[in-house]
């Protein structure tokens, strides 16, 4: 008995020589890849990064005020109809109810008693018409309006009302929305929530200070695009997941998602000859700037919208397969890659759904007013208002799908070199199990078993049998340890 339990005592967790010169070997060749494209994409950054300056840019600001006109808030006390002769100041009341004798009875309005968050008596704000209809306003809300009441000059001379609406004040459900969000993260993820939501600080700063920027100067959208998509990526990947040889795999993954995402867009861009024709923001911005490109807006804006969704798929499928090799470790590539390729089938599926769904709720208002033109289906998909639309979804689509096989080839590759290659042992007697049981009695009764049977993972019918097969050879192998 002594002899079968000196040899269970040899220990089979350590990789063996050859696994750790192929593990250095791989991450050798993934640093060999990532490691120049990191220097070239920040190489990139640096020759585009923009000036700064706003020379040419002509743009007025629709919060800039004449003197003597604030912007304030205040708590609505209360909510009355009125005639709308009841905003306007004491001073203009006669020479406006004069002008209304003429053209017959004045329209009602809807005003708002406020307290000024600045103290003083409560004002009576005048509501905007489609506000009033829309949504309306209720004692408790908090508001933004603006203050003419002392305007100089002609701005108080117009029969016009004193106190304007200009917005809601939303500070405080945004920010206690934010606190829950990352309090959830944060509690679901640990630390590694916590990394992710940093790192999606990077990824705004990325997009504030680099890119905006550079397309409001005139910078090659495409480029442009590319190099700080690929900065976020590799910020937000590393920091969050750390640097493994499963997170250079994602993004590697994500990388190649994200040049078929940007051929595709530049291509589109302009056989769909994409313009911004009657989008009333892509108006602004063409008078704006003479450097500004709206095509070039829309590119960008192409490439920008599938990031979330291509990091989604990739770091998922590279968790998969690693996950699938800790299960079952003898399994070969082409197993692996199979049953690594049944998740991320779902994923597309499920993924498609989101892109398109999280889309056409964006464009919900858009969506109902080409419904009620009554158009053809392919007149209306092909429409200015939705063809934007459209392409960004498919376009988006067809880069997260081929995302999805690249990085799982690449992700099994790298698994198979990187991963342990020590082999499981049989028993811890002085026999094997392919004895078959034909040792003699005696001797039989001091070998135990340590796991059952060998499995060959390739003939398994799916990844939850490959899965359950691990686990039993597991629970076994602990079962024979306590013994």
């Amino acid at each position: 008995m002594g002899s079968g339990h000196s040899h269970a005592s040899t220990d089979h967790s350590e990789p063996t020589p050859e696994a750790i010169a192929a593990r250095r070997r791989a991450n050798r060749i993934l640093a060999a890849v990532l490691i120049p494209l990191t220097l070239l994409t920040l190489a990139g950054m640096a020759m585009l990064w923009p000036s700064g300056s706003k020379e040419g840019v002509s743009l007025a600001n629709p919060y800039s005020a004449a003197p003597g006109v604030t912007f304030d808030t205040g708590t609505i006390q209360s909510v009355a109809v009125e005639n709308c002769m009841q905003g306007v100041s004491q001073q203009n009341q006669a020479q406006s109810q004069q002008g209304q004798a003429q053209q017959g009875q004045g329209s009602d309005c809807t005003f708002a008693f406020t307290e000024p968050d600045k103290g003083g008596s409560p004002v009576k704000v005048v509501i905007n018409p489609d506000v009033a209809k829309s949504h309306g306003v209720k004692p408790g809300d908090q508001i933004r309006y603006l203050n003419l009441s002392s305007a100089q000059g002609a701005s108080a001379s117009q029969g016009s009302p004193a106190y304007i609406f200009v917005d809601f004040v939303r500070t405080l459900p945004i920010v206690l929305l934010a606190l829950l969000y990352a309090a959830v993260v944060i509690a679901v993820a640990r630390w590694r929530g916590l990394r992710a939501l940093i790192g999606l600080v990077g990824a705004y700063f990325v997009l504030a200070s680099f890119m905006l920027p550079g397309l409001v100067e005139g910078k090659p959208p495409l480029l442009l695009a590319l190099v700080g998509s690929t900065v976020i990526m590799i910020g937000v990947l590393y920091f969050a997941h750390g640097f493994s040889a499963r997170t250079s795999t994602a993004l590697l993954g994500t990388i190649f998602g994200l040049a078929i995402t940007a051929l595709l867009a530049a291509w589109a861009t302009g056989a769909a000859n994409l313009a911004g024709v009657g989008n009333h923001d892509a108006t602004t911005l063409m008078n704006t700037s003479a450097n500004i490109s709206i095509s070039g807006v829309i590119l960008c804006g192409l490439i920008i919208s599938g990031l979330g969704v291509l990091n989604d798929v990739t770091i998922t499928q590279s968790s998969a397969v690693w996950e699938l090799y800790e299960l079952a470790p003898q399994s070969s590539a082409r197993k692996l890659f199979t049953s690594a390729m049944r998740i991320g089938r779902d994923h597309i599926a499920s993924t498609v759904y989101t892109i398109a769904f999280a889309y056409a709720g964006a464009a919900l208002p858009i969506l109902i007013i080409v419904m009620l033109y009554d158009r053809p289906l392919a007149d209306t998909l092909t429409s200015a208002e939705l063809s934007e639309e459209v392409i960004r979804t498919l376009v988006g689509s067809i880069g997260l799908v081929l995302a999805i096989p690249v990085t799982t080839l690449i992700a099994v590759l790298v698994v198979k070199a990187t991963g342990s290659q020590a082999a499981e042992p049989q028993v811890s007697g002085t026999r094997t199990a392919d004895d078959g049981g034909r040792a003699p009695a005696a001797e039989r009764a001091t070998t135990h078993v340590t796991t059952p049977p060998a499995v060959n993972p390739d003939d398994l019918p799916d990844t939850g049998t490959l899965a359950a097969a691990a686990f039993q050879t597991r629970r076994g192998r602990r079962a024979a340890e306590r013994d």
